[in-house]
């Protein structure tokens, strides 16, 4: 798998991954804990943008990825302020409607919000985050 559309297999992996992440976090913070959905929601965008991270820098892009800790810091930054707010805002607004205007079940709506925030996640990831750099 190589070039681009290698790089979206592996985010798309990753992503299910990570869709499996968000959605046990939102069902804890919801049915344990009890929590509003939106605050529930929030909590569980930001688990999975932190596991899709770890597994984007050591998988996805590999190889654009290492350097120094200040590196990988930035880069992290980059991802939360790219992909973490997509997935926040995106996630968050998509629930209001979902269940709050129109009645969804809330894992049924959670899961369409992260199939709508995908593609932008992934060119975010791809030119932002781990642009390519030229030697």
């Amino acid at each position: 798998m190589r070039g681009l559309f290698g790089r979206w297999l592996k985010f798309n992996l990753v992503g299910g991954l990570g869709i499996g992440v968000q959605l046990a976090v939102l069902w804890i913070l919801l049915k344990i804990f009890d929590l509003h959905y939106l605050v529930a929601t929030a909590l569980a965008v930001e688990a999975a943008v932190v596991h899709n991270f770890v597994w984007h820098e050591r998988f996805t892009w590999r190889k654009r990825a290492g350097g120094s800790r200040g590196a990988v810091l930035i880069r992290f930054l980059r991802f939360q302020m790219a992909n973490g707010l997509i997935s926040l805002v995106g996630n968050l607004a998509l629930m209001r409607l979902l269940v709050g205007l129109f009645g969804v079940n809330h894992l049924i709506a959670n899961g369409a919000a992260i199939a709508v925030c995908s593609l932008a996640n992934f060119a975010a990831g791809e030119w932002f985050v781990f642009p390519e750099t030229r030697e």
